[in-house]
């Protein structure tokens, strides 16, 4: 079969190799993959950003869907022919998030799911809903899971209630989706006014270009009396942190799950203290929120947006293509 590896860090030293057909282990499944997705982590991955001590040769990525092709000693509860998809955090499966779970996410330092056969953990896999596709399926288990943590796990959203998220990446976009579908009203940002269209088209009720419009806060109060947003999604990180928290209202939540301008700088934390909000890190979330998402979907489906779908031998064209960051949803990658 063949795999992706790379012996050094940097998307140029990302190779196609050959590589033995993996035989699952007890407790674990091999997946046969029909599709991937791609996420801003699996850049920072290959580039040495997200763990400079990682073991090499490795394998990236973490999302995957496919079809269970083996089963190893003590799987029950999942079959071969199951059509599956992988869950990031393996194990996190429910309750509150454990430090030592991190130690189980997929892509790094759990197994990578760029290649045409992969074994994990069985309770690291979710199945796939009836009448959903490998690549829709592909693009759930980071993005969505993780709009879904920030607006519902931590942002307790209510319908009559408004979003703000940031961008129009796959977590913006599936934040949008979802946000809409809870029946909330939702705001977007963009530098670009056709992106903007596209999520009027998607169902946002306001939208801002932070090109035009660089004090975008402002914007986002105007637009909600003066109140601010009462989940802002935010993904830009330090330079964007000061604003979104001026654009969420009183006793309202940042949901924190991206860092797109950088980890450190200077943030003004009054909005924090004299606002009262609370600022949610987001880590994807559990297996089990996983499956509230699902059950959601299927009363309020939702067709995940693809930007773009490259074949298997085009993975590092593809994380080029993630990398310039013009896209609109998810990247995908067709494995057979």
């Amino acid at each position: 079969m063949k795999r992706y590896a790379f012996a050094s860090f940097g998307l140029e030293h990302l190779r196609l190799v050959d590589a033995p057909v993996p035989e699952p282990g007890p407790g674990d499944v091999r997946i046969d993959t029909r599709a991937l997705s791609l996420n801003y982590r699996d850049l920072l991955v290959i580039g040495g950003g997200y763990n400079p001590r990682l073991r090499l040769p490795a394998t990236p990525l973490s999302d995957a869907a496919g079809v269970v092709s083996a089963i190893g000693d003590g799987v029950t509860d999942v079959a071969v022919g199951d059509r599956v998809m992988t869950h990031f955090i393996a194990d996190w499966q429910s309750g509150p998030y454990d430090g030592r779970y991190l130690a189980t996410t997929l892509g790094t330092p759990g197994p990578g799911v760029a290649a045409e056969a992969v074994c994990v953990p069985a309770h690291a896999t979710v199945p796939i809903p009836d009448g959903l596709d490998f690549a829709a399926a592909a693009t759930l288990p980071i993005a969505a899971l993780t709009a879904w943590s920030a607006l519902v796990t931590e942002g307790a959203l209510s319908a009559g209630e408004t979003v703000l998220t940031l961008g129009t990446g796959g977590v913006s976009i599936f934040a949008l989706q979802l946000g809409a579908s809870l029946g909330a009203r939702v705001i977007v940002t963009s530098s670009s006014d056709e992106k903007l269209a596209r999520c009027r088209a998607l169902g946002a009720a306001e939208t801002v270009n932070y090109r035009t419009t660089p004090r975008w806060e402002t914007a986002v109060l105007d637009v909600t009396g003066g109140e601010g947003a009462h989940v802002v999604v935010e993904n830009g990180g330090v330079g964007t942190l000061t604003q979104s928290l001026r654009a969420v209202r009183a006793g309202g939540v940042v949901a924190m799950l991206g860092a797109l301008t950088g980890l450190e700088g200077t943030v003004d934390i009054a909005p924090i203290l004299m606002k009262r909000v609370r600022v949610a890190g987001i880590l994807v979330d559990s297996r089990a929120h996983f499956l509230d998402l699902l059950a959601h979907l299927a009363r309020h489906p939702i067709e995940p947006v693809i930007s773009d779908r490259f074949a298997f031998d085009d993975v590092p064209a593809a994380l080029e293509r993630q990398r310039a960051g013009n896209h609109f949803g998810k990247i995908v990658i067709d494995v057979a």
